[in-house]
């Protein structure tokens, strides 16, 4: 008996190779820089720090939803398939569409800001180059060299993306605090102040925190999965929120002016070309290793759909020798790769209005599965005080969040906002309606898990059976008498 998530090669990752999958998703220094950047132009004070800190602590109570989960089983699809244990197939086919258009969303965004660092580096070393085709073409330098390091095996790349977003987490760090307060002017190019400068700081450390879950995609790869990934999930967000606070911290001391002008700037803002060079390297593999973490995550996700059949079952393959969903990893790279070259084409496009769209499906995402924690944990009797209350609140806080941003899009005029949670929100009713017309068996493997085998069977502890519920049952071993018949 197997598991039917086996061939993605069982027990092998390590506790550090998922942190490095979740923080390189996350992709912290990148979110050191942004958020110093709002704190230097607007100056929001303690009260901005006050709602960073805070944004943290909601950030963890979906990490605590999360995590009764995956203290129970591991599975590939993640929240996808973790929903699907408290609600119906057509809530979890909607968690499944607005995880694809939250990680796709920050792979289309990552992808394209990794390749403009690189032409950024390429012109402080003298190499002048600019428009929408050379962005383009390193763009897609950029998901090939993704696309190989993703293949080429699950180890190497959480052990790549690990010290490469380390790297630059030291980097931007010890610029930050080895700059002189006050030192270096800050950026000359102001953004638009948002109309309320603390609820945008919330909604940009949550989007900067995008995919601190990611390391639950790697259950069923992961040594003691139920153990590894669940401190994994809650401890990512605590630490990056922490390194967020310290930004924020920095900016409003002075010392982040330097390093918010050099990126934003270059030696304009009055920075050395050795400073300017240091941060965009320190940016550029930040953003090289959150491209790689999420199409690892991305293609995960699809395998597991695959598996299940509710997307082609072509995205089931695996890679022979490196055991990695090969077809997942170059559908969802080369999607990438469309995506960031038509972004870089629309340079004038709202970035705002992208973030919006990405930020709809990762909160309707973190919603459900808080609602599904609810319910999972009432059918099996095992709520407590402080799970319910983490549930309802994120619960509340998620529909309240997405009610917020729908009405924020609508009186700006920005309709894809709006649009595009009316569509993530009927996705599953019309993913469940073709699904029962065109493949109705599929709607019956949804929630796949890893599941125990026959090899994980200590000799002489009992006997792995399918039971009449269709679950996989250990049976002690009958006792049998010489003649071969049971005692």
């Amino acid at each position: 008996m197997y598991s039917p998530l086996r061939a993605l090669g069982r027990r092998q990752l390590t506790p550090i190779d998922l942190l490095g999958q979740s923080l390189s998703t996350i992709a912290p220094a990148t979110g050191m820089v942004f958020i110093a950047l709002w704190m230097v132009t607007h100056r929001p004070g303690v009260g901005g720090l006050l709602a960073i800190a805070g944004t943290t602590a909601v950030v963890a109570s979906v990490a605590l939803c999360i995590t009764q989960f995956t203290r129970r089983l591991a599975a590939a699809g993640s929240l996808y398939s973790f929903v699907f244990q408290g609600l119906s197939a057509r809530a979890t086919l909607t968690t499944g569409a607005a995880l694809l258009v939250g990680y796709l969303g920050i792979s289309i965004s990552v992808m394209s800001q990794a390749a403009q660092s690189l032409l950024r580096i390429a012109d402080l070393l003298g190499v002048h180059v600019s428009g929408a085709a050379p962005w383009s073409v390193t763009i897609g330098l950029v998901a090939l060299a993704v696309a190989v390091i993703t293949v080429r095996g699950v180890r190497f790349a959480t052990r790549a993306i690990l010290l490469v977003e380390t790297c630059s987490l030291v980097l931007i760090v010890a610029l930050m605090v080895g700059t002189p307060a006050g030192a270096g002017p800050a950026t000359t190019e102001l953004p638009d102040a948002p109309l309320s400068i603390m609820p945008f700081l919330a909604m940009l450390t949550v989007l900067s925190m995008a995919g601190f879950e990611s390391a639950a995609f790697f259950g069923p790869e992961a040594k003691r999965p139920l153990v590894t990934v669940t401190r994994t999930v809650l401890i990512s967000p605590v630490v990056v929120g922490a390194l967020f606070v310290f930004a924020a911290w920095a900016a409003l001391s002075g010392h982040g002016a330097v390093v918010v002008g050099a990126y934003f700037d270059g030696t304009a803002s009055g920075a050395s070309v050795g400073v300017v060079l240091a941060v965009q390297a320190g940016m550029t593999c930040s953003w090289l290793a959150s491209t790689l973490g999420c199409a690892q995550a991305g293609s995960r996700l699809l395998y597991s759909m695959g598996v299940e059949r509710v997307l082609p079952s072509a995205l089931a393959g695996v890679h022979g020798r490196f055991r990695t969903p090969h077809v997942g990893v170059l559908v969802f790279t080369a999607a990438g790769l469309v995506g960031a070259c038509l972004y870089a084409s629309l340079a004038e496009a709202d970035s705002g209005a992208f973030d919006g769209v990405v930020e709809i499906g990762l909160v309707v995402a973190y919603t459900l599965v808080a609602v599904a924690s609810l319910r999972f944990l009432h059918r099996i009797g095992e709520h407590t005080v402080v799970t319910r209350a983490a549930a309802v609140f994120v619960s509340v806080l998620g529909v309240g969040l997405l009610g917020y941003i729908a009405v924020d899009g609508t009186a700006h005029g920005v309709w894809i906002v709006p649009a595009a949670l009316s569509a993530v929100a009927v996705s599953g009713t019309v993913w469940q309606y073709v699904l029962r017309r065109v493949r109705p068996g599929s709607l019956a493997t949804i929630g796949a898990f890893d599941s125990v085998e026959t090899g994980d069977i200590l000799p002489g502890a009992g006997t792995l059976v399918i039971g009449a519920d269709g679950r996989p049952r250990i049976l002690p071993d009958v006792p049998h008498s010489r003649d071969g018949d049971p005692a």
